[in-house]
């Protein structure tokens, strides 16, 4: 009954904000920028919120929180640091500026006009769009398996199409106006549900309290370890992890986007903050509740484990539908929904863009109304969806190995040659471009040849051989025309 307040609750809000975006979306940039009139509150909220999904609780916080024990805390503290504050303080202020300056609204044309070469902006996009359906699948495939668990009479295949139904209609509705203003609703909502979650969590473990959980997950992790029951890899396992989730962010479209839409460069110090702060709450509690399965399991084998699941992705919902009190398992579902719905409907957006604006706007018919751009946004954030939920419903075993494609891919493609754009004026096309194709056949052929345990190791590779393509190749290719680096640079725009 609980549970089914709280979710009948949350849909009645998400479809209340994407009426009230409706009204307010006439124009293109409207429907994909919201105006660019959005403070740091709410940019700060979109972003951490487009940052954690139930890819972090259910898959990143299950399988490392058992392997790695209370070390995985890590991970979250690298995500706030270096996805967060650093991310918001070193590319804020340059990408607004810049983007205005070249008078863009995605990547893929930033790139195009940064660097004055075309052939970028097609391939951009078609990255964008391939690249991040496994995301938007292993999101769908995470929550769909809390909802599983929490509801045993829904059919898997069900709970993905309830899924995806909700994030589809307030975007499509309202577009970025609601996307934000459903993140902001769902950061709180996040937030309140984390700390719960932290109490709960270690109150109805054998500890009883936070301090005591800390000590005893120390010890119990050490006898499941020396028992050979985790599995942490290679040492370099985890500061590749960090790394992955939080560098890769700095390039990942949906989380730059938000950087295009704020109000002035004002808001940036106060914006880094928000975010540094939301993004520790959210990560510390994600990885602090995985690590905490010590407490309750021996071993994996204790867990039940349907077919084609992998162990790891079962342990945080295992803990929450057999240990919660049914009253908070609504309250954790709906922590889980904020999470998931504010990452897909960023991830649907920009994919749509790719095709509506870079290749449909950009190639096909540059004259196309805002109206027919807006309709067209519309119809493929719809499809997107639904080619997600295809994928989603093969039941790859690890969602983080849904994730290190997909963060690895986009980030080998875009990070060295988006830094270099940002601060280096001597950045080449063929350079930036070159840097592009090196970074995605990296990862790629580093993910198929790896055992996918080491997705994450690949897609860190990937990422760093660009930062050595990039500026090798352009210093022996031909600049880019003055005009266009003087216009990219300038800084008049405030």
């Amino acid at each position: 009954m609980y549970n089914l307040l709280f979710i009948g609750l949350y849909v009645l809000l998400m479809v209340g904000v994407g009426l009230w975006g409706l009204r307010r979306t006439k124009t293109l940039d409207d429907f994909f920028l919201g105006g660019r009139s959005f403070g740091p509150w709410i940019t700060a909220f979109s972003y951490g919120t487009n940052y954690f999904s139930a890819v972090v609780f259910v898959g990143f916080a299950g399988r490392f929180g058992w392997n790695q024990g209370l070390d995985s805390l890590w991970i979250g503290i690298g995500n706030a640091v270096l996805g967060a504050f650093l991310a918001w303080l070193i590319l804020g202020k340059r990408t607004r500026r810049m983007t205005r300056n070249l008078d863009v609204m995605t990547m893929p044309e930033f790139f195009f006009r940064r660097y004055g070469m075309y052939t970028m902006k097609p391939f951009a996009a078609m990255v964008i769009f391939i690249f991040l359906l496994p995301y938007s699948a292993g999101v769908y495939k995470g929550l769909a398996e809390l909802l599983v668990g929490v509801f045993p009479g829904v059919p898997f295949n069900v709970a993905i199409i309830i899924m995806a139904a909700l994030t589809g209609l307030y975007l499509i509705l309202g577009g970025y106006f609601a996307v934000a203003i459903t993140d902001c609703i769902q950061g709180v909502i996040m937030i309140g549900g984390a700390l719960a979650l932290v109490y709960c969590i270690a109150d109805v473990s054998p500890a009883g309290n936070i301090p005591d959980a800390v000590a005893m997950v120390s010890q119990k992790y050490a006898e499941h370890a020396s028992a050979g029951k985790t599995n942490p890899g290679p040492w370099y396992l985890l500061p590749s992890l960090v790394a992955m989730t939080s560098f890769g962010c700095w390039a990942m479209p949906q989380m730059v986007h938000k950087f295009y839409a704020i109000k002035d460069e004002g808001i940036i110090i106060k914006g880094a903050i928000v975010c540094t702060v939301f993004a520790l709450i959210i990560g510390g509690a994600a990885y602090f509740t995985g690590s905490t399965s010590h407490l309750f399991f021996d071993s994996l084998s204790d867990l039940k484990v349907p077919a084609g699941v992998a162990p790891e992705d079962t342990i945080v919902p295992t803990m929450l539908v057999e240990y919660l009190p049914k009253s908070l398992l609504g309250l954790m579902l709906v922590l889980l929904l904020s999470a998931s719905m504010s990452t897909l409907s960023g991830i649907v957006l920009v994919s749509s863009s790719a095709i509506a604006i870079d290749l449909y706007k950009g190639v096909v018919d540059p004259k196309v109304s805002h109206r027919t751009s807006v309709t067209l946004m519309r119809f493929l954030s719809a499809m997107f969806i639904a080619i997600s939920y295809f994928i989603a419903t093969h039941r790859i075993s690890f969602i983080e190995t849904l994730m290190s494609l997909s963060w690895g891919s986009i980030a080998g493609a875009f990070l060295a040659p988006f830094i270099f754009g940002l601060f280096w004026r001597r950045t080449t096309a063929v350079g930036a471009f070159a840097g592009m194709c090196s970074g995605i056949a990296t990862t790629v052929v580093l993910f198929f040849t790896l055992d996918k345990s080491l997705a994450s190791f690949g897609a860190c590779v990937g990422m760093l051989v660009p930062f050595i393509v990039v500026p090798v190749v352009s210093l022996f290719t031909k600049p880019v025309p003055e005009n266009i680096v003087d216009k990219a640079f300038s800084i008049s725009v405030k």
